[in-house]
């Protein structure tokens, strides 16, 4: 990753904190759990992390006491994560200076796609972050390659038009006409078939790359990415 995202990750629960490091880390996040709750802020300056994961809950002083700390000093995104299911919990997550709530129990990939979002709107403008299509597998915006395992996978012009398209309405499906219309912007005539033999090219060059069948087909409506 040519920009590392750090996670700071303070929870209390040694377990669920360590599960969601391993899974952050899986998908290329530099993840770190917080030690010292009895100074929460002063890891988070030796961090230096991009994004905070603030249980409420902890020893010591709470989550919204730590949020008030660190806001003193600095603006980075604190998404909270918690079993209390109050509203006013949420209200108070917000209004102490949280981005988001999530709350407990949580499937990681929420977690994950909860994560993805706040770092989009924070640093959109200020950091090129690859999209992970898979563990291992990303496509990097800057450079418009996909990466596996140490090797990149370049693309011509219009499979990086399919490719961005794609990723870019992940999971959501892209129809043959809205592909076609990308393709087009390039100065380039695009028949039905030549479509076709476009997507059907780059599945076996990507087959060929990480063995993954990336791009998927939902019958009678187009393809898409998981």
């Amino acid at each position: 990753m040519d920009t590392e995202v750090t996670i700071f990750i303070v929870e209390d629960d040694a377990a669920l904190a360590d599960e969601i490091r391993q899974f952050l880390e899986k998908w290329g996040y530099r993840a770190v759990m917080a030690e010292r709750f009895r100074d929460i802020a002063a890891e988070v300056r030796a961090c230096c992390p991009q994004l905070i994961l603030m249980d409420i809950n902890l020893p010591w002083f709470d989550g919204f006491y730590w949020c008030r700390k660190i806001r003193e000093s600095s603006h980075v995104p604190i998404l909270f994560i918690s079993s209390r299911d109050d509203e006013k919990d949420k209200i108070m997550a917000i209004a102490q200076g949280g981005d988001d709530f999530v709350e407990k129990p949580f499937h990681l990939e929420l977690l994950k796609a909860k994560i993805e979002a706040v770092v989009r709107r924070t640093y959109q403008y200020k950091i090129q972050t690859p999209v992970y299509v898979a563990p291992e597998l990303s496509f990097e915006q800057d450079t418009s390659c996909l990466s596996f395992r140490g090797r990149k996978l370049e693309f011509t012009g219009s499979e990086q038009k399919i490719m961005s398209k794609l990723l870019e309405q992940r999971p959501g499906v892209v129809t043959r006409e809205e592909l076609m219309t990308v393709l087009w912007g390039m100065d380039e005539f695009v028949s039905d078939g030549t479509l076709t033999t476009l997507i059907c090219r780059l599945r076996h060059k990507l087959k060929a790359f990480c063995s993954n069948e990336l791009i998927l087909t939902k019958k009678g409506q187009g393809y898409y990415i998981e």
